[in-house]
This record gives C-alpha cells, sequence and structure tokens, in this order.
C-alpha cells in the first residue's frame, strides 16, 4: 500500500500510500554480512544485556517494538511500525470504513500529538479543534513520553463517551476540550453546486478507497444538474486534506485530463522507479475551467493531485502554499507482526519538481481573514519543520495558513474561485497577498 502523510488518528494513518501487501522480496530479507556481523550481533548483545540485568524482568516482546520504533524513528517522521491490531485499523480507515473517535488527523512531533486537520463535521471539528494544535494531555495523562499509537489508542473509545484534551495553540494559554466520542464513517467527497448554481463544488477531505468513485458520482450530478451545457466549471477543493492513496490521486487527476504524466516516484530499487500517466478518454470533466484551492493543511497525495493539475496547465491553484511531503510510505507486512509503514520513494510533479518540504505555490496567493482570536494560531510549520525529515536543498519552505472559513460566505479562497470561473479574474488577484 503506498501512500503519502502522517497518522490518521483516531483514525490512523495518511498521506501518499502505496499498498505492498504481497509482502517484501529478496531485497527486504537480505542482509548485509559486514551489517550482520556488527550491528546485528551489538543489538542482540544489547537485548541479552537489558533482558538479564535491568531491575525488573522485561517483557521480550515489548523490548522488540521499542527497537523497531526507535530504528524507524530515526528515519524521518512518517516511517512507523503498525501492530496487527494497528495494521487493521489503518487498513479500515484506507477502506472508508467506519470507526469510533474524534475524527482527526494526528502526527507525533517532538513527543507531542499534532493535529494535521480536522475530519469535516465529526466531533473534533464541531469543538473548534484546528490543523496545528498541539496536544499535550488526553484525559489527564500527559502525552510526552506516550508512542503515537499508545495516544491514539486513548483517543478512540466507544460512540457516547467522552475525553477531554489539552491543547497548545501556539503561544497561547493551554486550552482544554471536552468531545464526546461518535462513530466516524469518513466520506470522502462532499459537493454542491456553487456560484449561483453554474459551478460544480467538490471538497476531498482525504484519499481513501472511496474518493475517486466519490468524484464520479459528483461530476455525473453535475451533469444532470445544472447540466452539462449550463455548468461553467469546477472547484476541486484540497484544503486540509492530508493524503491516503496514492492510487486514488492518480484517478482523480485522471478525471480532469486525458494525457500526460501525472506523476512518478523515485526510491532505491527498481521496483520505486515508477511513472504514472492519465489514461486517455477518462477526463470526467470534459475540459471545462477547473480551480483547484490548497492551502498550508494540504499535504502528499492532494499535493500530487494540486501539482500534476498546475503543471499539466489544467487547473489554477488558489489559496496559500501546500505542507510539503513530497515522499512515498509503502506498508510492508510481518505476518502476525503488523506491518511496516516505511518511507521508500519520493513523488514528482510532471515537471519533475520535488516538492518535498517546499511545498506547491498557488498561482494566486489568497489569504483568508482570520477571526482574532485565532491569529497566529492556524498556521501549519510544514514538512521542513519537522524532525528529521527528508532535506531537499537549501530552499526549504515553512508552511503557511491553514484556516478555512467555516461559513461560504466568509471564505475568501472559495470567492476568488468563483469570481475567476465567472470571468473576474482581476478582482480574482487582487484578494491575493503575502507571502504564504
Amino acid at each position: 500500500m503506498k501512500q503519502a502523510a502522517p497518522y490518521l488518528a483516531v483514525g490512523v494513518a495518511c498521506g501518499a500510500l502505496a499498498v505492498a501487501f504481497a509482502g517484501g522480496g529478496a531485497s527486504h530479507a537480505t542482509i548485509s554480512a559486514d551489517a550482520s556481523t556488527n550491528g546485528l550481533a551489538r543489538f542482540a548483545r544489547a537485548f541479552q544485556v537489558v533482558r538479564d540485568d535491568y531491575v525488573e524482568e522485561p517483557d521480550p516482546s515489548k523490548m522488540v517494538v521499542g527497537a523497531i520504533n526507535g530504528m524507524l524513528a530515526s528515519l524521518d517522521p512518517h516511517s512507523t511500525y503498525l501492530d496487527a491490531k494497528a495494521l487493521g485499523d489503518f487498513q479500515n480507515v484506507m477502506k472508508g470504513e467506519e470507526f469510533g473517535g474524534l475524527g482527526l488527523e494526528v502526527m507525533q512531533e517532538g513527543g507531542l500529538v499534532r493535529v494535521v486537520s480536522p475530519i469535516d463535521e465529526t466531533p473534533a471539528a464541531r469543538a473548534g479543534m484546528l490543523s496545528g494544535d498541539i496536544i499535550t494531555a488526553i484525559d489527564d495523562t500527559p502525552v510526552q513520553g506516550l508512542s503515537l499509537k499508545e495516544a491514539v489508542d486513548k483517543m478512540r473509545g466507544p460512540a457516547k463517551s467522552s475525553v477531554k484534551l489539552t491543547v497548545q495553540r501556539a503561544n497561547g494559554p493551554p486550552r482544554v476540550f471536552t468531545i464526546v466520542r461518535e462513530i466516524i464513517h469518513v466520506l470522502p467527497v462532499r459537493a454542491r453546486l456553487e456560484g449561483g448554481g453554474d459551478l460544480g463544488y467538490i471538497r476531498i477531505t482525504q484519499f481513501n478507497q472511496q474518493t475517486f468513485d466519490g468524484v464520479q458520482k459528483a461530476i455525473a450530478r453535475f451533469k444532470s444538474d445544472p447540466g452539462a451545457d449550463k455548468l461553467k466549471g469546477y472547484i476541486l477543493d484540497l484544503r486540509n486534506n492530508p493524503g491516503g492513496l496514492l492510487t486514488q490521486s492518480i484517478e482523480v487527476v485522471n478525471a480532469f485530463v486525458d494525457h500526460g504524466e501525472i506523476v512518478s516516484t523515485r526510491g532505491r530499487s527498481a521496483e520505486q522507479q515508477q511513472e504514472y500517466y492519465a489514461r486517455g478518454g477518462y477526463d470526467l470533466s470534459q475540459g471545462k475551467p477547473l480551480v483547484v484551492l490548497i492551502n498550508g493543511g494540504s499535504a502528499s497525495a492532494s499535493e500530487i493531485v494540486s501539482g500534476a493539475l498546475q503543471d499539466l496547465k489544467r487547473a489554477t491553484l488558489i489559496g496559500t502554499r501546500s505542507f510539503g511531503k513530497g515522499s512515498v510510505q509503502t506498508v510492508l507486512p510481518l505476518g502476525e507482526n503488523g506491518a511496516l509503514k516505511l518511507t521508500t520513494a519520493r513523488y514528482y510533479t510532471p515537471s519533475g519538481r520535488s516538492i518535498q518540504a517546499k511545498g506547491i505555490e498557488p498561482d494566486i496567493k489568497v489569504k483568508e481573514t482570520i477571526p482574532d482570536d485565532l491569529k497566529g494560531k492556524v498556521d501549519s510549520k510544514g514538512e521542513a519543520s519537522l524532525v528529521g525529515h527528508l532535506k531537499n536543498g537549501e530552499d526549504e519552505k515553512t508552511g503557511s495558513e491553514a484556516y478555512v472559513p467555516p461559513d461560504p460566505q466568509k471564505d475568501a479562497q472559495l470567492i476568488a474561485a468563483i469570481d475567476l470561473l465567472h470571468g473576474s479574474t482581476a478582482k480574482a488577484k487582487d484578494a491575493s497577498g503575502g507571502d504564504n
């Protein structure tokens, strides 16, 4: 399974994920004699010493899991170990199945848990949690010292039960959110008419196995209402979308183009050198004008989509710079013991751009009007701020605003998209500003 992202908590992990449940191959099973003689012998000796001499008899299985987690943590922020339960949860989320929780996409940062994005219309979103919030305690248990899985397990629970989250938002005082869990069914695609009824608005919150099907149904609906002859264009909203399945991002791009390269991946092994092209005759949009909305919470698979549509000159991008997660994770099974979610490749847009730790710059920069109580508190730090991130030269970029107004009438980026598709180019550009 190939992915491009963080951890879908209270769900599980997201990003640009490649599914590889066929399992390994010789390249994953071979260890050089040098490494075996030196590194593994040293590890075996350390394991034996701890097992024999620790003050209390340790659990060997926990020691092994801890060693695996430590090894992966030394690589990059997106490689992680999934035990059997976490792997099952992860697969369910990618399938779009229900789970009990809050509706947060989270990842670990500095020993704490950072919110990548609250999922639309879930308890966390309704409670007012925002992208960039740092969770420091769960039911008065400090997060520092917990693994990401342990923190996620604490946030999950049966529907109608409550959980208390202590949150640090920028430099403000800690805030406490008491949130009642619900059965979360992630609906990855929501659609409606905008601009007085002649523009098809499609919001993708996550790239799971149901995403392309949702886009396909939305476009079919718009062709019926208001009708293909009345429809002037599409708005594809990828703001605060943390990513998901690589295959789904490719299918979504192909819904708007019928030729050209969509994305390529490059890793150390031959199987990671891949190029993905659009299939002719699959452009469901029939070439109608397209605007894509992005912001600092748009990561991984959503950056694959926006980068491809930008490079192929198929869409105008409006908003602020994206997150900058340009790596692909592959789920490599370990039999009954779960799987490794391992960073195996970088991905590149059709023009050969790597957005790793840089993000995608919109064609038209439009900043939202931030409420006074949220100013300085809704920026996404971006991939470049993560400890241990894959480097990408000297020109790395930090994140940008990740705020989407709950009221569409006050959504400057959406309004700019409507103006552009209605032909008011100058008005849309006048809304731009700032360096984000």
